[in-house]
């Protein structure tokens, strides 16, 4: 399964599956990622430190698997959808831990409210089972966080749930992280069905094309797993970067007219607002 993307069959690797050229998704791809007996850097040792009670050091053992969707819609009409669940485990000779990841959220063009409130109270019916830390409230809290370009004090769209550090031997673990894959499409395609057919005019072509180099911005500047899959040895580059946009634009100084959509979704990119 991992040998065409491995140079160490037995270790690790990953298989990424794209589409390309669609009249409906642009660009698509669909990646998973394995990585056993990877050996923590000092860097990622201090990090899992701060934020876990467990002693790791450098030289210790980790393991780490991620499925991961991300879906560029031809239409700024659509918006984009990402989505991932992972597991990581650390192994010391005194300890051994587990934790889950994962998330989904929307990068909308132009807003449709009653799209972003569907989506947004799926993804909280989820997480009704939780804990106060990884309530839904919570989650949509941590993916406004997350997704955030603070150099241009705007997120990168209208969010969604985003996790990390959540214990793998609990017991709702594993079924939460099962229901937030098996939500992916039900919580876009129904915007999609609505949303695919709708004329567009060059213009707002062009203004998806700028909204997605903010999205390329992110995800180089800011995006822990591109991060993370770049400093391992042998990175898969391709797979790594797989998630950027197909065609981009930067606009030196863009301005955006007064009373306009695009400045509506602006302003709720610059101060999220609760959609459930």
């Amino acid at each position: 399964v991992f040998d065409e993307s491995s140079t160490d069959q037995v270790l690790s690797g990953g298989i990424t599956r794209v589409l390309q050229g669609g009249n409906v998704v642009e660009k698509g791809a669909c990646s998973l990622t394995l990585i056993r007996r990877g050996i923590l850097s000092a860097e990622r040792a201090a990090t899992i430190r701060a934020r876990q009670d467990i002693d790791i050091q450098p030289g210790d053992a980790y393991y780490a698997a991620a499925l991961s969707i991300v879906l560029h819609s031809r239409s700024p009409m659509v918006p984009t959808f990402r989505s991932d669940v992972r597991i990581f485990l650390v192994q010391s000779d005194t300890a051994e831990m587990a934790w889950f990841g994962g998330g989904a959220d929307l990068t909308p063009y132009y807003l449709f409210d009653e799209d972003v409130k569907q989506f947004h109270r799926l993804y909280r019916d989820l997480c009704r089972s939780n804990p106060k830390a990884f309530s839904y409230s919570a989650l949509k809290q941590s993916c406004d966080d997350y997704f955030y370009l603070p150099a241009r004090a705007e997120h990168r769209g209208t969010g969604g749930i985003f996790f990390d550090d959540m214990p793998a031997t609990e017991a709702y673990a594993m079924p939460f992280v099962k229901s937030v894959a098996q939500a992916w499409m039900p919580s876009w395609l129904p915007i999609v069905k609505k949303r695919r057919d709708q004329p567009y005019t060059e213009q707002q072509k062009q203004w998806q094309l700028l909204r997605r180099g903010r999205y390329l911005e992110f995800n180089l500047l800011y995006d822990r797993g591109v991060k993370f899959g770049l400093a391992n040895t042998n990175p898969r580059v391709e797979g790594v970067m797989v998630s950027a946009p197909p065609l981009i634009a930067w606009e030196y100084n863009h301005k955006i007219e007064e009373g306009s959509e695009e400045e509506r979704l602006m302003k709720i990119l610059k101060t999220p607002k609760d959609w459930a």
